[in-house]
Formats: C-alpha cells, sequence, structure tokens
C-alpha cells in the first residue's frame, strides 16, 4: 500500500525516516488559512489535518494518506507560522519566559476511513532577551514553523523544559502517528530502522 506523507516540512519527512517505511512526501496543497478557528484548539488542527488528508484523497484515492498540523497556543491566542520577522519577535517576545502548549492534529486516511487525534505538549521558554530573540531569527530559519521556533538541535536553547511527546513539538507525535496506523494495519513496531 503507497503511503503518502502530505506535507512539505523536512521535520515530518525526517520523523517518519525513523521507520522502514516507503512513503512519498507531496504538499497538500491546502490552505490552513480555509478554517476558522472557535476556540477548540484540538478540534481546530484536526480540522485542518483533515483538510489537508481530504485534499491528497481526491489525487491519491488508493493510498494511504498521513496529514497533520501543528500549532503553538498561549494565552487564548494561536501561534502559527510567522509572516515576517517582526511578527517572529513579537512571538518569541510573547512567550519568553512562559509555559505554552504545542498542539499538532494527526490524520490517516485510507479510502472513507479516517482517523484523527490531537496530541498535546507544555513547553516553558527560557527568559529572553531582545538581542537573544534577534540571535535565534538570524541563526534559523523561523518562518516555516509554528510559533517562530525550532526545538531541535541549536534552536532548543531558548527551552527551559517540556511535558509530553518532544517529536510533538517537532511536528509529529510519533506515538499518536503509531496508534492511527494500526488502524489501517500498519504497526511501526515492525518497521524500526536496523542501524
Amino acid at each position: 500500500m503507497r503511503i503518502i506523507l502530505g506535507s512539505e516540512s523536512p521535520r515530518r519527512k525526517e520523523i517518519l525516516s525513523y521507520f522502514n517505511i516507503p512513503f512519498d512526501q507531496i504538499s497538500p496543497g491546502f490552505s490552513e488559512q480555509s478554517i476558522p478557528f472557535h476556540g477548540d484548539v484540538k478540534k481546530y488542527v484536526c480540522e485542518i489535518s483533515d483538510g489537508k488528508a481530504a485534499a491528497l484523497h481526491h489525487r491519491f484515492s488508493h493510498a494511504i494518506v498521513v496529514t497533520a498540523d501543528t500549532i503553538v497556543f498561549h494565552n487564548g491566542k494561536v501561534y502559527g507560522k510567522p509572516t515576517n520577522a517582526e511578527e517572529a519577535f513579537k512571538f518569541l517576545r510573547a512567550l519568553s519566559g512562559t509555559w505554552h502548549q504545542v498542539i499538532t492534529g494527526v490524520t490517516v486516511q485510507r479510502g472513507d476511513e479516517i482517523y484523527h487525534h490531537a496530541e498535546e505538549t507544555r513547553v516553558l521558554f527560557n527568559q529572553l532577551t531582545d538581542q537573544e530573540i534577534h540571535s535565534y531569527q538570524k541563526s534559523l530559519n523561523v518562518y516555516d514553523k509554528a510559533g517562530g521556533y525550532a526545538i531541535q538541535m541549536g534552536g532548543g536553547l531558548i527551552v527551559k523544559r517540556i511535558e509530553g511527546c518532544y517529536y510533538n513539538v517537532m511536528g509529529m507525535p510519533i506515538n499518536t502517528l503509531r496508534k492511527l496506523l494500526l488502524h489501517v494495519g500498519i504497526d511501526l513496531w515492525n518497521h524500526l530502522q536496523i542501524k
């Protein structure tokens, strides 16, 4: 069975590549802005992820489609991908020294079967100076990341503590993915890469 990873994210591709499962990475061509936010964060990310899966299912109806959407949520506000340097700076300034939630909705679709789940991780940032934020923005591509930050590699310098799944903050919670793939007969335990 062909697997389509409906995402342009290099991090999601990296995470799925931890397993010995052939897949094709294809952009879903779905506008995340087409889904309005009505206050339920988990429902919101699943609706976006489902929309991405539906867009690809029309093109690849015989494949298993895997999609995801990640947002940062803080004080009742959704932080998606920043559109410019000023907005990215404002994001990190608002999140500095505080806890926030990272929520990823993951969808697996095969034919008319649709399975989704939203994973939540709590993240605490270090207190950041304006200089540190500017340095961070110069060193990392922040425009393709929810909240304008990365937890992996040097990007993790701003993170003081997390509660929950690390891979969720990267954009693809592994255990959630495993549970959803079980519905379509794929167990990631059987596809561990041999090193």
